[in-house]
């Protein structure tokens, strides 16, 4: 039997259309409003130590990253750039703070893009001429970092604290540095750790300037916390077409970090989405544990890629009409489970089989297609 998946054969509807930016590349990865939006992480580890900050670059890219930044604050640091830049999977950005010497050190190492934070960088307008003229001879992009807690100290003077406003004028006038120059490689995050100021000051970039945009909130903190503020602030902003790449800050491995990006891109249908397990949630009306159920094939299902919607629902209110619109499903109650393969019932089986009948159909759907096992891991919807 033929199964047609859950992805549509028309590219699935969007909340807006993106905002047309200029393009640039990270490497191997477009950035800008012609490429899709890109998922970043930053490693954790000591990049002087290229082992360890390889083997994490290894675990990103497994983890489905895109691009990675690593911190460069000291000439340690700069020293390991090129062995980095040279074998890592995935572009790698250079973090730049305090000492212009090591922007140049990362675009001579062979980096994929420099993150800049004009704001502590010492006499950084003063050298715009010549990172931009060394960025421009190695076709190396620049990101314009500017944090809330590091705003030029004139901007800070003229609003007295980070505002959307300062935030998105301090970021304006160090591209215009750069135009000067004709350098236009650029691309701009405006952080803040408040999801209201930062979304404003992506909202004022966005109407000033075509350059892409970096998406961030920075700081935001433990990993629940972390999830829902980047959340919000994302959604809020994609939902007007802003953004080209993202980073979820989170107090937390960076690998989740990836995870929670690529969740939020696929839950607007702005990545192409891989294994999504819906779930009822726990109600008076359920007859069987859900919960257990749910976790449990979705622990039995982990790192299947292809685009399958499973259903695990425990009642007979919603059960049928969800796993009937999923490709593969569970409607459970009275110590059994129809089990709904494309909406047609194909078996009823007792309580204690449902994991283990839900998991060989998903396998006999991914040997059908040709697809199998691979890095990702499955994604969780409570209905």
């Amino acid at each position: 039997m033929t199964v047609a998946l859950g992805m549509p054969a028309l590219p699935p509807p969007v909340l807006s259309e993106r905002r047309q930016t200029r393009q640039l590349h990270v490497g191997a990865v477009g950035v800008g409003s012609d490429f899709p939006i890109s998922v970043q992480s930053m490693t954790t580890t000591l990049t002087s130590d290229v082992n360890a900050t390889l083997q994490q670059i290894a675990e990103l890219t497994a983890a489905g990253c895109d691009i990675v930044r690593v911190a460069c604050p000291s000439a340690d640091d700069a020293e390991a750039l090129p062995a980095i830049a040279k074998k890592s999977q995935i572009p790698v950005i250079a973090d730049i703070h305090f000492q212009p010497k090591y922007v140049f050190a990362a675009i001579e190492a062979g980096c994929a893009a420099v993150r800049v934070n004009p704001g502590n960088i010492r006499k950084f307008d003063d050298q715009v001429k010549e990172i931009a003229q060394a960025a421009k001879d190695h076709g190396t992009p620049i990101r314009i970092g500017v944090n809330a807690g590091s705003l030029d100290k004139r901007i800070m003077d003229k609003y007295g604290k980070a505002t959307p406003e300062a935030l998105a004028e301090s970021a304006l006038w160090e591209a215009s540095l750069f135009a000067e120059h004709d350098f236009h490689d650029i691309k701009i995050s405006v952080k803040h750790n408040d999801p209201v100021v930062m979304v404003r000051a992506y909202e004022l970039l966005a109407e000033q300037c075509d350059y892409p945009l970096h998406l961030g909130v920075t700081e935001a903190g433990p990993a629940f916390q972390g999830t829902i503020k980047s959340a919000v602030a994302f959604g809020a902003l994609l939902r007007q077409g802003i953004g080209d790449t993202i980073r979820v800050s989170l107090s937390a491995p960076p690998v989740e970090e990836v995870k929670v990006g690529i969740q939020i891109l696929q839950s607007l249908n702005l990545k192409q989405r891989k294994l999504e397990i819906v779930s009822c949630p726990s109600c008076g009306r359920a007859q069987v544990d859900v919960y257990t159920l749910a976790e449990q094939v979705t622990a039995g299902l982990e790192g299947m890629e292809i685009p399958l919607r499973v259903a695990v629902m425990g009642c007979v209110v919603n059960g049928p009409g969800e796993a009937r619109e999923a490709d593969l499903g569970v409607a459970s109650g009275n110590g059994k489970g129809q089990i709904f393969v494309k909406g047609e019932v194909i078996k009823t089986v007792p309580e204690h089989a449902i994991v283990e009948t839900l998991i060989e159909e998903a396998m006999r759907i991914a040997e059908e297609t040709g697809d199998s096992l691979g890095q990702g891991e499955p994604v969780v919807t409570a209905g």
